[in-house]
């Protein structure tokens, strides 16, 4: 599959692995994968997220990645649909991280590295590769680029689909913007 990657696909993907090496996390996700694609320039994927209104909002992104990587995984959407119910998030975080410590939630051990060095990906991170291939051939492109990465990442439940929702990144307006006119306004 990765002989189908263009640079720049193969870029993020390379990026990503320096963003979780970084970080000092344990393996690759997609919000590792979300970053590497948010620093490109210059290319399809760059191109989408500016006409989204997503240029220039790395920080935000990243601090909402890093929010939800604190939550264990939730996204604001979720702590909102929870507080409706009644349930401060917040607070539950806070409590558990005063018993086992910062980042408790977010499930990670600094430093730590699969076989011979190499940080392995998410299972979450390998179905995003995966999926960017599904949307590849879903346009009838033999290649694989940081487009249907950041496709692959909004369609996916997750982390990195809630954090591009939470900034109006959606799987249809990426389609509008990249195949549909270059539009980016809902129809």
């Amino acid at each position: 599959m990765f002989e189908r990657f263009t640079k720049d696909a193969r870029d993020v993907v390379t990026g990503a692995v320096e963003h979780a090496e970084r970080a000092g996390a344990e393996r690759v996700d997609e919000g590792h994968l979300l970053l590497a694609v948010l620093d490109r320039t210059g290319s399809r994927g760059s191109f989408a997220l500016a006409a989204l209104g997503l240029a220039g909002k790395r920080e935000a992104v990243a601090e909402s990645l890093a929010a939800a990587r604190r939550r264990g995984g939730l996204t604001g959407a979720d702590a909102e649909a929870l507080s409706g119910l009644g349930i401060d998030l917040d607070e539950i975080v806070s409590r558990v991280e005063a018993t086992h410590g910062a980042g408790a939630l977010a499930g990670r051990r600094r430093g730590a590295r699969g076989r011979f060095g190499h940080r392995p990906f998410t299972r979450g991170a390998k179905g995003v590769l995966e999926d960017s291939l599904r949307a590849a051939l879903a346009h009838r492109e033999r290649r694989i680029g940081d487009e249907h990465l950041l496709l692959a990442l909004a369609t996916r439940p997750g982390i990195a689909s809630g954090v591009l929702a939470e900034h109006t990144v959606t799987p249809g307006a990426l389609e509008r913007v990249l195949w549909g006119g270059g539009e980016a306004a809902a129809s």
